[in-house]
């Protein structure tokens, strides 16, 4: 089988289903792995007997068509519950915390035969796009250990690109799996909100985060997908819109062809970007031009996405963490502490505009997208920045006025209520990661990772992995 870690998780997962390979010598391989690659601080906890434990009794078992997830060794996101296993949310007051139950989508990752192999690094509170806390530190992103890896599933991204799991879990409010997914050279899915159910929500009526996966292929991402998208009867909210599989011919172009694609360099003017990020994703822009679709430069209204976005995130963070701010603010950093006391700010009427101006943004998209079948724009405005730095403070020369502003290619995208995802783009003349940000219109996931499939196959930027001392 050669090197099982460089197999991806579909690969693997046909060669465990004809018994070329048991559960147990993946796991194995992927521990060797996450000790190798121990430097980029991606898996920060490991239950390594756990899951050998878990793999020889699966080679027991024996694989089976209700087990799509067999034997594929999985990291679960610091935030994310996982019974049995430390979950500390990346915050010093939770370092000790070991959860009694699993998350939804973790228990349905485990019950379709995945192996939990271990937890990947956060920001604290899983708050900002750079994966660092006080109990693990930084993660260290494989291509470029001085940079940053993105976040907040940027141990997830991380881990997916050092080779150390097959599948990971993330989730997105303004960024945190496509931001990662673009440093780290790997694929990461915003679904539709609903489609994966967000069970564990205090709040199911702002649509701003959700659970969603990655993994190193687009294929894999749908795999992984399919077990977590389902509905669930106790989230009403939850509505996986299963439209059928997305098809395309061996050589991965019928896809692509004919399509109606809106070109968004810098959304109109209304995001800056690096002139870095822009010559890559040019490249990438090109592909579909040469491949027979209909590319022209449009971008959906952002205007008052950014603003509303930081209302309404400010107003959640107060909700979750005012009180512990008040009686234990040292559990806090600067940056989050701004955060939550900005939502002390916000009146009735704030929130309510807040909430209309991104039912507008949502409807607009609506009329967008019909005009166009998928929008191409940059995942992040800037490349992996160093991992000493808190965020970029300027970005293509404008100065960004707090640590959400550097990430407004995707949170603008948030508030649009689509579905988005970052695919390998390319890489820089410095050797840096660039995701291409693909976005189409709600509930068209799987024919958004049907054409992001094309756009893999043609470019095969997906296969390129670090090299990791």
């Amino acid at each position: 089988m050669g090197n099982l870690v460089e197999l991806t998780a579909t690969e693997l997962r046909r060669a465990l289903g004809a018994r070329e390979v048991s559960a147990v010598e993946v796991v194995t391989e992927h521990l060797n792995s996450i000790e190798r690659g121990a430097r980029v601080n991606a898996m920060v906890t490991v239950d390594a007997a756990g899951a050998l434990s878990r793999a020889a009794e699966l080679d027991r078992q024996g694989p089976s068509a209700e087990l799509p997830l067999f034997g594929l060794p999985v990291g679960i996101k610091d935030t994310h519950d996982t019974a049995g296993m430390r979950t500390t949310y990346g915050s010093i007051r939770h370092a000790d915390h070991v959860p009694d139950h699993d998350a939804l989508h973790v228990r349905r990752m485990r019950d379709a035969g995945a192996i939990v192999i271990g937890k990947t690094n956060v920001p604290e509170y899983a708050a900002g796009s750079h994966s660092v806390n006080r109990v693990f530190g930084a993660t260290r992103n494989p291509y470029a250990p001085d940079r940053s890896a993105g976040g907040s599933s940027g141990g997830a991204a991380a881990a997916l690109a050092a080779r150390q799991v097959t599948l990971a879990d993330g989730s997105d409010m303004g960024g945190s799996l496509r931001n990662p997914a673009s440093f780290c050279n790997i694929v990461g899915l915003r679904p539709s909100y609903g489609v994966v159910p967000p069970a564990e929500a205090n709040n199911l009526l702002t649509p701003l985060t959700t659970a969603g996966p990655m993994g190193r292929t687009v294929d894999d991402v749908e795999l992984l997908l399919s077990v977590i998208g389902r509905a669930d009867a106790r989230t009403p909210v939850a509505d996986p819109t299963r439209l059928a599989r997305f098809e395309t011919d061996d050589r991965g172009l019928r896809g692509l062809r004919g399509l109606r694609v809106a070109w968004a360099p810098n959304f109109g003017g209304q995001v800056p970007v690096e002139s870095d990020v822009r010559d890559v994703l040019a490249r990438a822009a090109a592909v579909f031009v040469e491949q027979g679709a209909h590319v022209e430069e449009a971008s959906p209204d952002l205007n008052g996405a950014a603003e509303a976005f930081v209302q309404l995130r400010a107003a959640e963070f107060e909700a979750e963490w005012g009180d512990t701010l008040d009686s234990d603010p040292e559990d806090f950093n600067d940056r989050l502490a701004w955060n939550i006391r900005l939502g002390r700010t916000l009146t009735a009427r704030d929130l309510m505009r807040a909430q209309e101006r991104q039912s507008t943004l949502m409807r607009g998209a609506a009329r967008f997208f019909g005009d166009y079948d998928v929008l191409l724009a940059p995942a992040v405005t800037v490349t992996p920045f160093p991992i000493e730095w808190d965020y970029p403070e300027t970005v293509a020369g404008e100065p960004q006025q707090h640590y959400l502003d550097w990430m407004r290619a995707a949170t603008t995208v948030t508030m649009l209520g689509v579905p988005a995802l970052s695919v390998p783009a390319g890489f820089t003349p410095e050797g840096l990661p660039v995701g291409l940000q693909m976005v189409s219109a709600h509930g068209s996931d799987h024919r958004l990772l049907g054409l992001a499939r094309a756009y893999e196959a043609i470019t095969g930027f997906a296969k390129l992995a670090p090299a990791i001392e």
